[in-house]
């Protein structure tokens, strides 16, 4: 099974949809995931998800299905650590990276919400169970970091969401400390993240990223890569 996480397009906030920019992106990557054997849509119930969802919908001609869960995760939010962001509360996934890595022991999987003053433990559990439900349904029930076998399949399916969720969920996939994968990565609008349950038994499936983030539709459409969601120097 693969499953291809996608942030939305070129959002306007706003206005709650995609910017017209955003409307090429989506039309873009409809593009290129018609090559990859889609089998399902998911997609998070904000229109700016379902906005750049529904071109490759139509094109592909699947019914999409919408998962309250995969919306963006707006409440956790957490003090500013100062003045440069312009507003005193920030989401979780903007802090400082120079912040995270200041501490001399880093933290674990299992102990980042202890660290930065950051309370998210129990949010991050909500999304766990939602996660696990999500997998048990395509074959895969979680123990511990492993996913058993139930049910192996050759599901392609592609989940339209957000930044902050889609940041959040691979690092629980991936088993790697949510405030070190915040401060690591990025996902851009419209990119495409591969996960593969590599399957290296008949009893076992684990998560594994084959590629973080592709904007080649992008390229391949002379598009940019807008920066949304980077503060500082992105260009």
């Amino acid at each position: 099974m693969r499953l291809y996480i996608i942030r939305h397009a070129d959002p306007d906030y706003d206005n709650h949809t995609i910017t017209p920019a955003g409307h090429l992106e989506a039309q873009a990557l409809a593009r290129r995931l018609a090559g990859v054997g889609l089998t399902h849509i998911y997609c998070s119930p904000l229109d700016r998800a379902q906005h750049t969802m529904q071109y490759t919908a139509d094109l592909l001609k699947i019914e999409p299905i919408t998962e309250d869960w995969l919306r963006e995760l707006s409440d956790w939010r957490i003090d500013a650590p100062d003045a440069s962001f312009g507003r005193e509360r920030i989401v979780a996934w903007d802090v400082h990276g120079e912040i995270v890595r200041a501490c001399e022991v880093y933290p674990n999987y299992t102990t980042w919400y202890q660290r930065n003053n950051l309370d998210f433990h129990e949010n991050f559990e909500v999304l766990i169970r939602h996660s696990d439900d999500f997998l048990k349904r395509h074959g895969y029930t979680r123990e511990g970091g492993r996913y058993r076998r139930v049910r192996p399949n050759n599901d392609q399916i592609a989940v339209f969401c957000h930044n902050g969720l889609g940041l959040t969920w691979l690092a629980h996939l991936l088993q790697i400390p949510v405030t070190l994968f915040w401060a690591g990565f990025w996902l851009a609008p419209s990119s495409v993240t591969t996960v593969l349950f590599d399957e290296r038994s008949a009893k076992w499936a684990v998560p594994r990223c084959l590629g973080l983030g592709d904007v080649s539709h992008l390229y391949e459409a002379r598009l940019p890569v807008r920066p949304r969601g980077i503060i500082a120097n992105f260009e």
